[in-house]
């Protein structure tokens, strides 16, 4: 069998002028859509093989019913070559977004992971240091060796208060982050909820000379579960009145804005590093190298319940630097937002 090489050379040719316009509509294509230029490749692909059949057919001179069978044989297979390559592509595609999804999830269990790994670190320290403390003043009150029994007394209720306070943050944070609390979404003023948050901060506000106000008017509401939205307030207002220095001062405010609702806590606390903002809300960080909890910092868990609090009730959360402090703001929806379009099948 004698190859004859210039037609050859003159299907080659044409098969790469099409295939190079194709290439340059594909570059220019992915561009804007990924998608559309993978489907587009065996597209061209197709055009370039047909393009080098009909160079050659012409080439070659043929007439009648030569030239017809080459036209019906086109006819035939370019458009199940064409079916066969976007079907191939789309399946393509569809590996590859897989891929690109599992492993988005398996980065994401992994940070998730680290995360547990390190909160239960954190927690497990900071459990043991109360008990260690109860322990000692226990073993001191049995011995007759406390020179201030009834001063032991209130340390150890106090310890213990703050043990069920972190053993309490765990539970509900478990609950948020598992799926587990049971919501009960109505239409809330926010009013009440505003200034009972302040009045249950006013007294570690009094003592560590802070102040502490507030404001909100009657028509600010909210769609969003009351124990779960007042948790979440007075554990920012708590954790503002703690990071901040004596004889500075703490704002709470609620407004609308658009279709939610704001609440926001001003603190002049001097700051937050940059470096530190996106791990504000993580949980057991306190944004220092030390982790040993005491009565002013807590266990590093607040933030994190407030989060939790947050995806739950489908809000937002959000912390920056303003001035000689920093501002955490708190969004919810004003109201039922409408569900989402289902598809007709």
């Amino acid at each position: 069998m004698t190859v004859d090489w210039g037609l050859a050379l003159q299907a080659a040719v044409a098969a790469a002028a099409v295939g190079l316009l194709g290439a340059l509509a594909v570059t220019a294509v992915a561009r804007r859509s990924p998608a559309a230029a993978a489907l587009l490749t065996p597209v061209t692909v197709v055009l370039a093989v047909a393009a080098g059949i009909l160079a050659a057919a012409r080439s070659m001179v043929l007439e009648g019913g030569d030239l017809t069978v080459v036209w019906t044989v086109l006819l035939a297979t370019v458009p199940v070559a064409l079916c066969v390559g976007l079907l191939l592509a789309r399946r393509t595609m569809s590996l590859q977004h897989d891929a690109e999804r599992a492993e988005m999830e398996r980065q994401r269990d992994a940070e998730v992971e680290a995360r547990r790994r390190e909160m239960v670190a954190w927690v497990s320290h900071d459990l043991r240091t109360p008990l260690a403390g109860i322990r000692a003043m226990a073993e001191a009150l049995e011995d007759d060796v406390a020179p201030d029994p009834s001063a032991y007394h209130r340390r150890i209720r106090d310890e213990a208060d703050r043990l069920a306070a972190m053993v309490d943050d765990l539970l509900a944070l478990s609950r948020l982050q598992s799926g587990q609390w049971d919501l009960h979404l109505e239409q809330l003023p926010l009013r009440d909820i505003v200034s009972d948050s302040i009045a249950g901060a006013s007294l570690l506000a009094d003592q560590r000379r802070v102040r502490l106000s507030g404001e909100c008017d009657d028509q600010v509401t909210a769609y969003a579960d009351e124990r779960l939205l007042a948790r979440a307030l007075t554990n920012l207002v708590v954790n503002a009145v703690r990071c901040t220095p004596a004889d500075g001062s703490v704002h709470v405010s609620a407004t609308r804005t658009g279709d939610v609702t704001a609440l926001r806590v001003r603190d002049t606390c001097g700051g937050i590093a940059e470096a530190d903002l996106p791990r504000v809300f993580d949980a057991g960080w306190r944004g220092a190298a030390a982790r040993t909890p005491d009565a002013a910092t807590g266990a590093g868990l607040g933030l994190a319940v407030v989060r939790g609090v947050v995806d739950a009730l489908d809000g937002a959360i959000e912390v920056a630097n303003v001035g000689d402090g920093c501002v955490f703001t708190l969004t919810v929806p004003i109201g039922r937002r409408a569900a989402p379009p289902q598809s007709v099948p």
